[in-house]
């Protein structure tokens, strides 16, 4: 069997405890309650906020579909990134998405005064895996759904960014974290070319 078929063990271990976490947080009242107060990233200045929060929040969804669209997002470009980073580098490699993605969300909103805003789910980790399936696969065709045809990773990478900062500059949508997103994808890419800087990947 092709390995690339196989899911490998931070890849498998991250999915499971997403769906750990959503399922206590859905059938105990206490574990929601906890983890709301908790876990998800409160603005720096919210009585609820701790630093641990930059790693928690991305362990925690606000729905079913929210859970699902990236907890599939994962296990589809996760795979192929892990065994060719190794499974050390590509954790390093999601966290750093993770905890960049909320650092430049945090930073929008401290510039545009939304300070009261709660942050919660893995996009921003798993759009930082998307930017780097595009950059070391450019060529690769994927299929996006409710596209009919396949695209270039490459080209789907940078409409997305491009859709996610247009989005998050006009304020439509405004449930959902774009610029976390970007950020995810910011840091992601400054990762990639420095350990192709000094030799550690090629692409």
């Amino acid at each position: 069997m092709n390995p690339y078929f196989k899911t490998p063990p931070v890849v498998q271990n991250l999915i499971i405890a997403n769906c750990v976490i959503y399922l206590a947080m859905t059938l105990i009242p206490a574990v929601n309650h906890f983890c709301a107060e908790y876990l998800q990233l409160w603005w720096v200045g919210a009585p609820y906020f701790h630093s641990y929060q930059f790693v928690t929040y991305m362990f925690l969804h606000g729905g079913f579909g929210h859970l699902f669209s990236n907890m599939f997002a994962l296990w589809m470009f996760g795979r192929t990134l892990e065994y060719e980073l190794g499974s050390k580098r590509f954790l390093t490699y999601y966290m750093v998405c993770g905890i960049g993605a909320a650092l430049l969300q945090m930073g929008i909103a401290a510039l545009t005064g939304e300070v009261y805003f709660r942050l919660v789910g893995a996009s921003g980790a798993v759009m930082g895996l998307l930017l780097a399936f595009g950059v070391m696969h450019p060529n690769n065709q994927i299929y996006i759904m409710p596209l009919p045809f396949p695209i270039k990773a490459k080209w789907f990478v940078i409409d997305y960014a491009v859709l996610e900062i247009a989005l998050g500059w006009s304020g439509v949508n405004t449930g959902i974290a774009h610029f976390a997103h970007v950020g995810g994808m910011l840091w992601g890419l400054a990762l990639l070319f420095w350990w192709r800087k000094r030799g550690r990947i090629f692409f």
